[in-house]
């Protein structure tokens, strides 16, 4: 600071603070529509009294349809039984046309009715039932353990339902095996079916109508004598059975299958020569390799005994659903 000048010390008082209001801004829909000013509670409730109401005209004919006869029903007596369903009632209102009378605008459905006559009585919707009608066995798969079962419960209700008429069997088989050969069911399947032909009282009448390869050529040759009948196209196939491959398996296990397929091979062999009239070495021998018979081949070997001829019947005479409901003792016989 230098010498000999003079500090003039002044006080200076600070400024107010000024106070800035923030009014809100004004939306377009302010101009447009201002907004009504607020009134009190007690004032509101005062003039509910007062409220405008809209005109009404009770010359309208909607409103003096609402107070016809025939206006809309809050709550329309339904009809009560045990037949009549509420979902089945369609009714429309009248309100929405007062000139038209109510019963123009019911629609009234009968009520669901089931016939439980035949409910117990009709044959499930497969083939294979509905050829029961006619006493037809079909056998159109390999004998898998499925066809087998379902098989032998066919010939055992047959039986059961007339132990006296013949049972006509249906051939379209490839065996115990695949189209190729392969083994997809074991040996036993297509015994199994054969001990229930041959333990039935009926008379078994085989047709064959496609392939028959192994164990469905047994089937054949099981048929009655003189009732083995073969389709002009059908063939009959006999070889030996083939073993499934297992992998690798120990020597002893692979001797005690081997040995196995050896016994059902015979078995088989034995079986078609004892219903063809042939010796065991003869059926061996044609079994070494594939043996395909056409009928006069079939014939001559002792497998069928004719060729189905044209339009045949080889089927036993439907009767009608009355006369089997009766017979398997689901119905009763009316006497009229």
């Amino acid at each position: 600071m230098a010498t000999g000048s003079a500090l003039t010390l002044r006080h200076v008082s600070p400024r107010p603070p000024v106070s800035i209001s923030r009014s809100p801004s004004p939306s377009f829909s302010s101009f447009l529509h201002p907004l009504p000013k607020r009134r009190p509670r007690s004032s509101l409730a005062a003039s509910n009294s007062r409220l405008p109401m809209p005109p009404v005209g009770f010359n309208d004919p909607f409103v003096s349809g609402l107070n016809a006869a025939d206006s809309f029903d809050f709550w329309p007596k339904l009809p009560k039984g045990p037949d009549f369903s509420p979902s089945l009632d369609v009714v429309a209102s009248s309100s929405f046309a007062p000139s038209r009378p109510r019963e123009s605008l019911e629609v009234k459905l009968p009520p669901a009715h089931v016939d439980e006559s035949r409910l117990a009585t009709e044959a499930p919707p497969d083939p294979e039932s509905h050829l029961l009608y006619a006493r037809i066995v079909y056998v159109y798969l390999p004998l898998v353990p499925v066809v087998s079962e379902l098989i032998i419960a066919q010939l055992l209700y047959l039986q059961g339902m007339n132990p006296y008429e013949p049972i006509y069997m249906y051939i379209h088989s490839t065996g115990t095996a695949n189209d190729d050969g392969e083994p997809i069911a074991l040996e036993t399947e297509g015994f199994a079916v054969y001990d229930t032909m041959m333990s039935l009282q009926n008379e078994v009448h085989t047709v064959l109508v496609g392939p028959a390869a192994g164990h469905a050529c047994l089937l054949l040759a099981a048929g009655t004598k003189g009732k083995r009948y073969m389709f002009p196209g059908a063939r009959a196939l006999i070889q030996q059975p083939r073993m499934p491959s297992y992998g690798e398996m120990p020597t002893s296990d692979l001797v005690i299958r081997t040995r196995e397929a050896l016994i059902q091979r015979n078995k088989l062999a034995e079986l078609i020569g004892k219903h063809t009239g042939n010796s065991f070495e003869k059926v061996e021998k044609l079994m070494r390799a594939p043996f395909y018979m056409d009928f006069d081949k079939a014939k001559e070997f002792g497998l069928v005994d004719k060729m189905s001829a044209e339009k045949e019947m080889l089927m036993a005479d439907v009767p009608s659903q009355a006369e089997w409901d009766i017979r398997a003792g689901i119905a009763e016989a009316r006497e009229d």
